[in-house]
């Protein structure tokens, strides 16, 4: 049986008219008229939707010779647990973190550029250049600052509300619809020389940041001077982690529909754990901070805890991703 009896069998089935096929794939009823009397064929994008809709397999409809295998609404071809990405929901997800890796990365950028102006007037009072005081530093210095991180907190938060329907791909396992995975590894080979120039260029200026303040070591500039580069090493490293964010974001959107990486079924099935040993640790942590607090009334020598566990953190959480590993 070939295709266009398969739409008219199973159309038939739903007791559709052409009419009302045509309304639920968003296209004609002329087309759909087409597809039953094999003068065309449908796209790929309408033969997914449309097993979908008859809930049968994509392979079903495009294989001549295929018996039917009825699935329920919305269920994978793979495994009816495992939650199914469709090609419309695929470029959604890429399309949102496109847009929105800006969003990010200008916030990112907006946290690292927050101190600058505190600092160069700093300076600039500091050296009695321009009638500046330590007070109308330090109020428009600080004004500026707390203005910048409310901005990218704002931009974080906005960021996060949009994304919030995709994070499921992030931390669960998915079987992704006929023609995702070559449609995703297109658009992943054909971004690698954008992410390999801006990632490369974003790297660069970050190691080249500190050439400005070796400069002014060298020649023993005043200390105006020296401050003015602290202030333009800043605006460079912001300038470098921008372009890294960018497309670390939007290649990272890549490795998550192809999980690969750190978003492979096994990576996912260990950031279950990572994530409940996490919490765990802290608690203990914050438990253990407090209780020594309380108990010798030291708080000037107690706050040595966070730093300590703050470096402890990293060898606990490549332990626990060593067992998880050795139980999977």
């Amino acid at each position: 049986m070939i295709l266009a009896d398969k739409i008219i069998e199973e159309r038939k089935k739903l007791g559709l008219s052409q009419e009302e096929l045509a309304e639920k794939l968003s296209v004609s009823r002329q087309a759909v008229s087409k597809w039953e009397s094999a003068q065309s064929i449908p796209d790929l994008q309408k033969i997914i939707v449309m097993s979908e809709l008859f809930s049968v397999s994509t392979d079903y409809l495009l294989k001549d010779e295929m018996v039917p295998e009825r699935k329920a609404p919305g269920e994978s071809d793979a495994d009816s647990t495992v939650r199914r990405v469709s090609l419309e929901e695929a470029n959604a997800f890429m399309e949102t973190e496109a847009e929105q890796s800006k969003v990010v990365a200008f916030g990112v950028l907006l946290c690292i550029l927050c101190p600058v102006l505190l600092i160069f007037l700093a300076g600039l009072s500091e050296a009695n250049i321009g009638g500046i005081t330590e007070t109308i530093a330090s109020v428009i210095g600080l004004a500026q600052l707390f203005i910048f991180v409310t901005i990218a907190v704002f931009l974080f938060i906005s960021y996060a509300s949009k994304t919030e329907r995709f994070d499921y791909l992030k931390k669960e396992q998915f079987e992704t619809a006929y023609g995702v995975s070559g449609l995703v590894k297109e658009k992943k080979e054909a971004y690698k020389p954008i992410y390999t120039k801006y990632l490369s260029s974003g790297v660069g200026l970050c190691i080249l940041s500190p050439v400005p303040l070796i400069i002014t070591a060298l020649i023993n500039e005043a200390d105006i001077w020296a401050i003015s580069m602290t202030a333009l090493l800043l605006c460079i490293v912001a300038a470098g982690v921008f372009m890294i964010v960018r497309v670390a974001l939007v290649n990272e959107s890549y490795k998550i529909l192809l999980q690969e990486g750190d978003f492979c079924k096994t990576e996912k099935r260990k950031s279950k754990a990572v994530d409940a040993a996490s919490s765990i640790y802290w608690c203990l942590v914050t438990g253990g901070y407090l209780a020594w607090s309380f108990i010798t009334e030291d708080w000037k020598t107690t706050w040595i805890v966070w730093p300590v566990a703050g470096v402890l953190f990293v060898p606990f959480i490549t332990i626990v991703k060593h067992l998880c590993g050795k139980d999977d």
